[in-house]
């Protein structure tokens, strides 16, 4: 057992890189080691313990993920500085021979980091590099006053040619619905009032308890004080009617969809061994805008995978222009040692790459563009959250437009408000509270 007066007085640094399911897991180990008297250090202040969660969904991910741990290693001289993460999953020996690190931990190993570092500052400990560990760690925190990241699902079964989450974060496996809901209902006790449903393939739910994703939605609208959730992402083989039809009539699930399609060429999307073609997804989307026409759908694209060419790519680009989709995240493909596509001919050159990405994103700006507008002269629920500009509030609607407006009311609470513009850099709407 931890004693809750091993770390009192102690100062910490958090540093995260990556998707929500990174972040969530950060601030889960961050209340964790505030509640036994951690205290977050100030810019000018020099830490006992630096938390580092690391990213490698990109060469550019692993490249940013070395430069913080030399950056904090430096700033931080004699803290004892954990890394752990997907990056440090794939690299630990890397990671390890960097002067100043102390402790590397893999994806699987976070639900450790507390205990091994209170076993630190009690007995000491060398440098070393975690075990193996692969149960699910269950996470539930809040990203600011309004909104909570409840981690439902960890790993992936399915080994994309391009992807090594897979080889980072181990085989899919969940907590029971039974204690996710307890974790909600702890939200609500919290005064919270949205919660985003993370992990890595979540409509995979189910592979540890023999449970389903739908029966854990299902179990999750019941919780009494939630107003919202929202899913982060979902793949469309696995986004079922069922789940659809569910979402559209629920209780406290909002319309807004993220949906990966990674490329809407069907001959890349067989090189990406990806589990769906181009017609699933259309009807996905077309399914999505029938039950749910004012939804927002975000969808995940890769250019410049290997073996798309220049024909490929424009087939591509044609398909997600006709798709009812509002907004295009984009990524370019990165080569990850390991991995089934590196043994595909035809490599897109960088230049390619980001002439690809330009295109790709004008679309999503166009689509994004018409959905907003659209809305404009409208009311619609805005969650209110704190603005970093001075006087202002802002918030997202039920369907995912980001909302700026005038107010003295407190944020965390839900107002109706009439959508009026667009503001000064066109990065969201105005509004103002009816």
């Amino acid at each position: 057992m931890i004693s809750e007066t091993t770390l009192a007085g102690r100062k910490a640094v958090y540093f995260t890189l990556g998707c929500k399911l990174n972040f969530a897991e950060t601030s889960t180990v961050a209340q964790r080691l505030e509640d036994m008297g951690v205290t977050r250090a100030r810019k000018d202040e020099q830490a006992d313990i630096c938390f580092i969660n690391t990213c490698s969904v990109t060469e550019v991910a692993d490249h940013k993920c070395r430069q913080a741990i030399h950056r904090l290693v430096k700033l931080h001289p004699g803290a004892f500085v954990v890394v752990t993460g997907c990056y440090a999953q794939l690299r630990p020996e890397d990671i390890s021979k960097i002067e100043g690190v102390s402790l590397v931990l893999g994806s699987n190993e976070k639900g450790r980091a507390v205990e091994m570092i209170c076993n630190h500052f009690t007995e000491g400990t060398e440098k070393t590099e975690g075990t193996e560990n692969m149960a699910f760690v269950p996470s539930c925190s809040c990203g600011d006053r309004t909104r909570y990241f409840l981690k439902v699902q960890d790993g992936c079964d399915y080994f994309c040619t391009y992807c090594t989450i897979p080889f980072a974060r181990g085989r899919s496996r969940n907590g029971s619905v039974a204690s996710l809901v307890a974790q909600a209902e702890e939200v609500a006790r919290q005064g919270g009032k949205e919660i985003v449903l993370t992990g890595v393939n979540i409509g995979d739910f189910g592979r540890t308890t023999g449970e389903s994703f739908l029966q854990l939605i299902e179990a999750l609208d019941q919780v009494q004080g939630i107003e919202r959730y929202r899913i982060s992402s979902i793949e469309p083989n696995l986004l079922t009617d069922d789940v659809l039809r569910f979402c559209a009539g629920s209780r406290a699930f909002m319309p807004h969809f993220h949906v990966p399609l990674q490329s809407g060429s069907d001959e890349v999307l067989r090189l990406m061994h990806r589990r769906y073609d181009t017609s699933l997804f259309a009807q996905k989307m077309q399914r999505i805008r029938e039950l749910m026409p004012d939804a927002f759908i975000g969808v995940d694209v890769i250019v410049g995978m290997r073996g798309e060419t220049d024909e490929l790519f424009q087939e591509a680009r044609r398909f997600m222009d006709c798709q009812p989709v509002s907004q295009y995240h984009v990524f370019s493909y990165s080569e990850r040692p390991g991995t089934k596509a590196l043994n595909i001919p035809h490599r897109v050159s960088p230049q390619e790459k980001k002439e690809r990405s330009q295109q790709v994103l004008d679309i999503s700006r166009a689509h994004t563009r018409a959905f907003y507008t659209q809305y404009i002269g409208t009311v619609r629920p805005v969650l209110l959250e704190h603005s970093k500009r001075k006087g202002m509030l802002s918030g997202f609607t039920d369907n995912y437009i980001k909302v700026e407006l005038c107010s003295t009311i407190r944020d965390n609470q839900i107002v109706q408000v009439r959508l009026t513009g667009w503001n000064a850099d066109e990065t969201a709407l105005t509004g103002e509270i009816v």
